[in-house]
């Protein structure tokens, strides 16, 4: 088992930005990859963005690209998103979730992932 702790949601202004973390416990080293994920109300779960936590390969949705960073920590076991330029529509919970299945590339299915975390609020005023 693999436990997956968020932290870092808030309340910010359209054009701010914060910073996601999620700190892995347990069995961390059966992690292959780190995805974040996020669930506005009254919508779909939808991936954002994911890192394979050996190769720092990642892959992001088009609406994030070139405001969002996905980075690790290996020491740490921790995997942040560094969110700039926010947006209204990027208002959602935010989690995080570990994939333990080796693929080439880290997954946009949040079906293959075996961890979750809790979520984060992330609240974006305009």
């Amino acid at each position: 088992q693999v436990q997956l702790v968020e932290s870092g949601g808030g309340l910010v202004q359209a054009g701010g930005s914060l910073r996601l973390s999620c700190a892995a416990s347990g069995r961390t080293f059966s992690t292959i990859a780190m995805g974040w994920f996020r669930q506005a109300l009254g919508k779909e779960r939808e991936f954002v963005a994911a890192i394979n936590w050996r190769t720092d390969r990642t892959d992001y949705i088009d609406s994030v690209k070139g405001r969002f960073t996905i980075s690790r920590d290996n020491g740490k076991n921790t995997v942040y998103l560094q969110m700039n330029s926010l947006q209204p529509d990027d208002t959602a919970i935010y989690y995080c979730a570990a994939d333990a299945t080796f693929r080439l590339s880290p997954s946009r299915d949040a079906g293959l992932y075996d961890f979750w975390g809790q979520g984060t609020q992330v609240t974006v005023s305009s």
